[in-house]
């Protein structure tokens, strides 16, 4: 039984679509308070209104947008870090530029939220940090990712880190590290291929349970590790993949 999520204030990025969506909406089910932050108006403008959510308009990997944005708000005890973005190729086809753009992107938002909201998790001694890692990491390779896998492999090193430095101080700090996910994201890069069917079989063949994951069994983790019964838990990596990484 989830507990304690009435009272929470929860800072969700990349919210507008897929996973973040998914995320933003369980938590506001759940009780929360949720600001659901994207970078692209039309995307959080589609669902927050209806939903009744709060919304902000926020470039993540601008430290002093993300500054503004947890002054606003001081009593956030939540914050799920989702957004990313992913690179193809393999170490070869990659360049210095693909390579910083997704640190920034896929690590150095992280940094940037954790920085911002943190000292004011820790003046109250509560609060719950969820990084949107991925199984293609330091968990698991997967073909043509290895600037993706290069970049979520330090989202988990950056949680453990986290978790380990402020673990007395009432803060936890935990990953998730999802498999292949349904999402917008995903059917773009099938699309892009020159026979999306053959895509869509080969995605799917790579989870042994046979199918895709859906963004809300990934948002249902998050409600977990966010609420009170998730209170011994930190440093985490949770992989929910479908039997991918086995």
């Amino acid at each position: 039984m989830t507990t304690g999520l009435s009272e929470k204030t929860c800072i969700v990025t990349g919210a507008g679509q897929g996973i973040g969506r998914a995320i933003a909406q369980a938590l506001t089910d759940a009780g929360a308070m949720v600001i659901a932050v994207d970078l692209s108006r039309g995307p959080l403008t589609d669902w927050t209104s209806a939903a009744g959510v709060k919304s902000a308009l926020v470039d993540v990997t601008d430290p002093a947008a993300v500054a503004q944005l947890a002054a606003q708000h001081p009593a956030a005890s939540v914050l799920v870090n989702c957004v990313g973005v992913v690179a193809t190729g393999t170490v070869l086809d990659s360049n210095a530029a693909e390579l910083e753009r997704s640190f920034r992107i896929n690590v150095g938002s992280m940094a940037n939220t954790i920085q911002a909201f943190l000292p004011a998790m820790l003046a109250r001694r509560d609060g719950s940090i969820i990084n949107i890692a991925s199984v293609v990491s330091s968990i698991k390779a997967a073909p043509d990712r290895f600037v993706y896998a290069t970049t979520k492999a330090a989202v988990i090193g950056l949680t453990k880190s986290v978790a380990m430095d402020f673990v007395g101080d009432g803060i936890r700090c935990n990953a998730i590290c999802p498999g292949t996910v349904e999402s917008p994201s995903l059917h773009q890069r099938m699309a892009a291929q020159p026979d999306p069917v053959a895509a869509l079989a080969a995605f799917t063949a790579r989870q042994p349970m046979g199918r895709i994951g859906q963004p809300e069994e990934i948002a249902r983790i998050v409600v977990m590790l966010a609420s009170g019964d998730a209170d011994f838990m930190t440093g985490s990596a949770i992989v929910i993949d479908g039997g991918m990484s086995l």
